[in-house]
């Protein structure tokens, strides 16, 4: 296909000024951080078995689902895609991958802080925590297919695929614990042959921060970012077309 036909199909477009919706999404999220912030480190009480550290929990089990939301968006995204090839929903699939990879990361990290004290080490290959890195490891791949496909709806295609598909691991990551009896991870929520093995489950206590910190880290942290993120990569995609013009002028 020529640049010619690639240009006129993507046909990208400056992002319009910063919506209201978006605005009001950002100083809710701020608001958000501060609030749920205050009730794992100030409201809630210090766990008597784990101490301080359990306070990570607040932040570890939400970023999680919010990874989830960023994953599923990609797959969304993917199909839309793929049905219609129009290069916003790409965008959207693009945001939902990075997103979500950072808020994996969060989760892999603090989960580590978590079980130096807890587990005497900073990590081990528990079923629960290796399907967590797998999940990492295969969309760090997702980026690294798209940085290396120069032709834009080829790329777009392939990316779309492998985000449908990758989403397999998230599945795999948050039932594991549910499906395998040899993991020591903590099922925070309801009774557990893993709480048997002194973790814990979930008080009234830590529900007063961990029901604030999930709904907020599963809905405004992830879509505030992608639409952020959908609106960088758009610009990016009209920077690259004025650069086109000037050059073939």
């Amino acid at each position: 296909m020529s640049v010619t036909a690639i240009k006129s199909k993507e046909s990208a477009a400056p992002p319009p000024p910063l919506p209201s919706l978006l605005r009001i999404l950002v100083l809710t999220t701020i608001a958000g951080f501060i609030l749920t912030a205050v009730l794992g480190l100030v409201v809630a009480g210090t766990d008597i078995e784990q101490g301080q550290v359990q306070r990570l929990f607040y932040v570890h089990m939400p970023s999680f689902f919010g990874a989830f939301t960023a994953f599923a968006a990609t797959v969304f995204g993917g199909i839309a895609y793929l049905r219609t090839r129009n290069p916003k929903w790409d965008r959207l699939a693009l945001a939902g991958v990075e997103v979500g990879f950072a808020l994996a990361i969060v989760n892999l990290l603090t989960g580590s802080v978590w079980a130096r004290p807890i587990w005497n080490t900073w990590w081990t290959w528990d079923p629960r925590l290796t399907s967590a890195a797998i999940m990492v490891l295969t969309y760090a791949a997702y980026l690294m297919l798209r940085s290396g496909i120069d032709n834009p709806e080829t790329r777009r295609r392939f990316a779309s695929v492998y985000g449908i598909l990758a989403f397999s691991t998230v599945l795999l990551t948050l039932f594991i614990i549910r499906l395998r009896d040899d993991t020591i991870h903590p099922v925070v929520v309801g009774a557990s042959p893993q709480n048997a093995q002194g973790t814990f489950e979930a008080t009234s206590g830590v529900v007063i921060a961990l029901i604030p910190s999930l709904i907020f880290w599963t809905t405004l942290v992830p879509i505030t970012l992608m639409w952020l993120r959908m609106r960088l990569e758009q610009m990016r995609d009209y920077a690259a077309q004025r650069r086109l013009e000037a050059l073939e002028s």
